[in-house]
């Protein structure tokens, strides 16, 4: 890794965290980071430089002076490395533009939400080119180079001697990550959690608050039922999420609000006003990324011969609150009554 220059391909929250807690760590011997982003994070960084705080560690800051960062794909060219961060539905888009620039041997990860990423850069750009990885934490953007981490989690990578290195890397610059022999089970297992965006965006209250609400929980264990239902159908074995089988997480979610908040811990373990990415793509006028997630149970359930009635209405309620450009602020009673109705 040392001596290596690393760019970030669609540089949002996570990238500009990820890239830039490693240009925060820059020594002579470390990676030199390129952004690649849009002209409204382009503009911000180039005045603001990158603020980055977590809710569980100290902060970092990098001047605009330090910051490499351009809108033109050509700028990977000569990279070693380079962290795909666009959103799913600009997955293949993106993987066109770093085909017409990438050097011979460079390394393409994907640091993105779904589970089908990784597959559609390795059909543009070779699948010996390409490592799927996880980001199991959230961060959010406010503006003014600011960027806040407010949930714990290792980002995980596939296993090669090449992300052994860069996951080394990551650790030593304060974000905790490492290695596993069977990512696509890693991706499933995340987006059985990732299933809480859409609820986020519903219910438009911070992520503590809306786990700490059975009638919220109820629905979010009802949603990962039909997905593991489906997985279990098609052969895919998730992996385990906090430490905890995937097949019991539904019956954790259903317990009493005062047994959940002893028992999940960890689930709990974010900053108090911490928010999905689902929910900041809502306020910022983005697309979602609904149909990589919801909307893939519903897929995986279709070709299993079985049924996602309750991803299939959260989707349809998402795309909704997205077309109208504001959260319905449903309760946990009210969104269950609702889902109820739609069924």
């Amino acid at each position: 890794m040392a001596g290596d220059t690393l760019a970030i391909f669609g540089a949002g929250a996570i990238g500009c965290y990820v890239g830039g807690m490693l240009q925060a760590d820059i020594t002579p011997d470390g990676a030199n980071v390129r952004f690649i982003a849009r002209e409204r994070v382009v503009s911000d960084l180039s005045e603001h430089g990158l603020r980055l705080s977590r809710f569980d560690g100290p902060d970092a800051r990098v001047a605009p002076h330090d910051i490499a960062i351009s809108t033109d794909p050509a700028t990977v060219a000569g990279c070693q490395m380079i962290l795909v961060c666009v959103k799913s539905q600009d997955t293949k888009a993106a993987a066109a533009q770093i085909a017409r620039h990438i050097s011979p041997g460079c390394l393409v990860i994907s640091l993105q939400n779904g589970v089908d990423n990784a597959r559609v850069l390795s059909d543009v750009l070779g699948a010996e080119n390409v490592c799927a990885g996880m980001v199991p934490f959230n961060v959010v953007g406010s503006g003014g180079g600011q960027y806040h981490r407010g949930t714990a989690g290792r980002l995980l990578m596939d296993d090669t001697p090449r992300t052994r290195s860069f996951a080394a890397a990551l650790t030593s610059c304060g974000i905790d990550a490492s290695v596993h022999s069977d990512m696509q089970a890693v991706q499933w297992g995340k987006l059985l959690l990732n299933l809480n965006n859409a609820l986020n965006v519903l219910s438009d209250v911070p992520l503590v608050q809306q786990l700490s609400d059975r009638a919220y929980r109820l629905v979010l264990a009802a949603m990962m039922k039909e997905a593991l239902a489906a997985m279990e159908k098609s052969g895919i074995r998730p992996a385990a999420i906090e430490n905890v089988r995937p097949s019991v997480v539904p019956h954790i979610l259903r317990l009493p609000n005062w047994l959940f908040a002893r028992v999940a811990r960890a689930m709990l373990s974010m900053d108090a006003k911490a928010r999905s990415s689902m929910w900041d793509d809502l306020q910022k006028h983005r697309k979602p990324e609904i149909d990589y997630l919801n909307g893939a149970v519903v897929r995986l359930a279709q070709n299993a011969g079985t049924d996602a009635p309750i991803n299939r209405s959260i989707v349809a309620l998402v795309e909704d609150a997205f077309s109208k450009g504001q959260s319905p602020q449903l309760s946990g009673g009210q969104l269950r009554e609702k889902l109820q109705r739609m069924r």
